[in-house]
């Protein structure tokens, strides 16, 4: 057995049975992809795959177990690297942020700020991506912290903690109707076409859930990535727009107005993620803590812990 017949079983995984995709993205050829999985199960003594002829169509049972272990120590080979780069080289290395467009560009500006001044020679990557993108990165190693309102919070291999809570709000430009409407109601926005967030980011879905026990049926004229796409075409006047209240400036966005509608949406969560079992770098720890004080490293390498070494440490300490 060795790391290259690892590798080639989680990535025969990851690319759903395809062998020639297998092999493509380990730079090798498929007839060693093949070679190498016939070999590591003939000397386990079992079949780790489901076949129809040639095609790998699934994983046995034994298979579902062996790349559960299979994640954790090629997981742990990382590790290893990490905590040797910990100690010899303290301050320089990488730390790779995997966040939506509304995180990097209106909550972490002042983190990333005091993180370049404190660690200037660390280069820090933030990779926008969706919350889906965001959970896949994390689980697959490539992330080492993970930013997003949707998606990670589900996902039991990641530790999340809570960021911040926002709600949405409503703009418009100047001498809209709606101005002269107060409060603010469901029903009065739900007459104008909604300019807003694609489904899956920046809390889309309590949006049209909102709307949807009201029982309107929103007219959603344009749907996009971020707030600053969104807030250029409610200027132009082309509909009402519902954007994360965060990402509204007044200093800036002097041809929007703001309207009160706070009471109108529910409030969302912001979480903080990492993968469970991932090893740290000193200054990944303080790129968290300085984005939530409280979240320190004891914090956070309690919630990162499996959950099996943190009921044995509840036991232990019990006895």
């Amino acid at each position: 057995m060795n790391f290259q017949q690892l590798r080639i079983i989680r990535e025969t995984v990851r690319q759903n049975f395809n062998l020639t995709d297998a092999a493509n993205a380990l730079f090798t050829s498929q007839s060693g992809v093949s070679k190498h999985i016939k070999d590591l199960e003939d000397e386990l003594g079992v079949e780790l795959f489901v076949r129809k002829g040639k095609r790998l169509l699934g994983l046995t049972d034994p298979g579902k177990e062996l790349v559960e272990v299979v994640e954790r120590i090629l997981l742990d080979v990382k590790n290893v690297k990490r905590l040797a780069e910990q100690f010899s080289k303290r301050d320089q290395g990488r730390l790779i942020i995997a966040t939506t467009h509304t995180q990097a560009r209106y909550a972490l500006p002042s983190v990333v700020t005091q993180f370049k001044k404190a660690f200037p020679q660390v280069h820090l990557v933030l990779h926008q991506s969706s919350p889906g993108e965001i959970v896949s990165m994390l689980l697959d190693g490539i992330a080492d912290i993970g930013i997003a309102t949707e998606a990670l919070e589900s996902v039991t291999e990641l530790a999340s903690f809570p960021y911040y809570s926002w709600h949405h709000a409503v703009i418009v430009p100047p001498g809209h109707p709606l101005e002269s409407v107060r409060p603010l109601t469901l029903e009065a926005i739900a007459e104008f076409p909604i300019i807003t967030y694609h489904e899956g980011f920046t809390g889309r879905s309590g949006i049209d859930e909102t709307f949807a026990k009201a029982g309107l049926i929103l007219d959603i004229a344009m749907s996009a990535l971020d707030a600053d796409v969104i807030k250029t075409y409610v200027e132009l006047g082309m509909g009402v727009g519902i954007v994360a209240s965060m990402a509204f400036n007044p200093a800036r966005d002097t041809r929007l107005h703001l309207l009160d509608s706070s009471h109108l949406f529910q409030m969302n969560t912001t979480n903080i993620s990492v993968r469970r079992g991932h090893y740290l770098r000193g200054y990944a720890y303080r790129f968290i803590e300085l984005c939530l004080p409280s979240l320190t490293e004891e914090a956070i390498r309690l919630g990162v812990k499996p959950e099996a070494d943190v009921e044995l440490d509840n036991g232990a300490a019990a006895s």
